[in-house]
C-alpha cells in the first residue's frame, strides 16, 4: 500500500480507500462484507468511508461496520481513519436533512452511537445547502471538532466557488478543511473546472468517489448491459439511458488501452484518477474481497506516458 499526505496536515491516507456506500447494508450478506473489510485492513487500507444514510436501510452500513469494529478490529481502532457524513435526507421532519447546525450535530451523535465509537476521524458535510448560511454549516463543523466528536472535517460535492468560500470560513474559525470528496472519473470531469486547482492551491486533500463511473469503467459493459448490472435495475444512479452506443464504444476503446498496459479497465481508470497531483486517495467500493484485491493491484502500475494520455483524451472527446 502507498500512503499520501492529505493536504497540509499530519495525516497520510492509503492511496486506495474503502467506501461502504453499497454492499454493507442489512440487505447484504454479513460474512461477505466482513471478509471485504478484513481484506481491506490486511492489505493496508486504513481509511474506511461511510455516511449516515448508507445502507440500505439508511444507517445500517454504520451499524454493520460498528459490529465488526467491536469484534475483529477492536484492537486496531488507532490504525484506522474512520469517516462519516451528513447532508442528505436521514429522518422525517425539518431537521433531518441539508446543513443546519441542528441536523449536523444530531446526525453525528446518531452515527457515533451506531458505530459504537466516541469520535470519528473525519466528518464531512455531504452536500451544499442552498438555504442554510454557509457560515452556520461551517460553524457546526468547527463546533463538532471542538466537542471532540471529530478530529478533522471535510466537504463533499461542493463546486469550486462553494468550496473556496467554505475553506476560507473554516480557516478563519481555526478548524481547517482537511479534505474534499468530489465525484470524479474519466466520464465525470467537472472537478477539473477549477476545483482540483483550488484544492492544490489551498493544500486541501482530495478523495474522489465514483472513480469507475458506477461500474461503467469496468469490463462489465464491454458487451452491452448485463441483466444483473446496476444499469439494469429500475432504480439507482446509473440508468440504461445513460449508456449510449457512443459511451459503449468509448468503454471498448479504453479497455484496449488498459489491455496494452496489462491492466483491467477498472485498474486503469483508478490509476487515471490517482495521476492528478491534487488527489490524495481514491474511494473504491467492492462487492467481494476478490474485487477489492483487483482494485488494489492498480498500485502496481500508476504511471502513464504522454501517448497513452493523448489516446485517452481523444477517446473521451469522441
Amino acid at each position: 500500500m502507498q500512503y499520501n499526505r492529505c493536504g497540509n496536515s499530519g495525516i497520510k491516507l492509503s492511496a486506495i480507500s474503502l467506501g461502504l456506500w453499497h454492499n454493507f447494508g442489512d440487505v447484504d450478506t454479513p460474512s461477505n462484507f466482513r471478509e471485504i473489510l478484513l481484506t481491506a485492513f490486511d492489505s493496508g487500507i486504513t481509511h474506511i468511508d461511510l455516511a449516515n444514510n448508507y445502507g440500505p436501510p439508511p444507517g445500517s452500513a454504520e451499524e454493520n461496520f460498528g459490529k465488526i469494529l467491536a469484534t475483529d478490529l477492536k484492537a486496531y481502532r488507532d490504525e484506522l481513519i474512520i469517516s462519516t457524513k451528513a447532508g442528505y435526507t436521514m429522518w422525517d421532519g425539518p431537521y433531518g436533512d441539508w446543513g443546519s447546525k441542528k441536523y449536523l450535530v444530531s446526525s453525528l451523535d446518531q452515527s457515533l452511537k451506531r458505530m459504537g465509537i466516541p469520535y470519528v476521524d473525519i466528518f464531512y458535510h455531504h452536500r451544499p445547502d442552498p438555504e442554510t448560511p454557509l457560515e452556520e454549516t461551517m460553524a457546526a463543523l468547527d463546533l463538532i471538532v471542538r466537542q471532540g466528536k471529530a478530529l478533522y472535517v471535510g466537504i463533499s460535492n461542493y463546486k469550486a466557488e462553494e468550496a473556496a468560500k467554505a475553506i476560507k470560513i473554516l480557516n478563519e474559525l481555526g478548524t481547517p478543511c482537511l479534505i474534499h470528496q468530489p465525484k470524479y472519473s474519466m466520464f465525470e470531469r467537472s472537478p477539473e473546472d477549477g476545483l482540483l486547482d483550488l484544492l492544490g492551491k489551498e493544500k486541501v486533500g482530495c478523495i474522489p468517489f465514483s472513480p469507475l463511473a458506477q461500474g461503467l469503467l469496468t469490463n462489465k459493459y464491454l458487451h452491452g448491459i448485463p441483466s444483473n448490472s446496476r444499469a439494469a435495475r429500475p432504480t439507482g444512479f446509473l440508468q440504461t439511458n445513460a449508456i449510449t452506443p457512443e459511451r459503449l464504444n468509448q468503454i471498448v476503446k479504453l479497455n484496449e488501452i488498459a489491455s496494452s498496459r496489462d491492466q483491467s479497465l477498472a485498474q486503469m481508470a483508478l490509476a487515471w484518477v490517482l495521476k492528478n497531483k491534487s488527489v490524495t486517495s481514491v474511494l473504491v467500493g467492492a462487492s467481494s474481497a476478490a474485487q477489492l484485491k483487483d482494485s488494489i493491484k492498480t498500485l502496481d502500475h500508476l504511471a502513464f506516458d504522454e501517448h497513452e494520455l493523448h489516446q485517452i483524451e481523444e477517446i473521451l472527446k469522441a
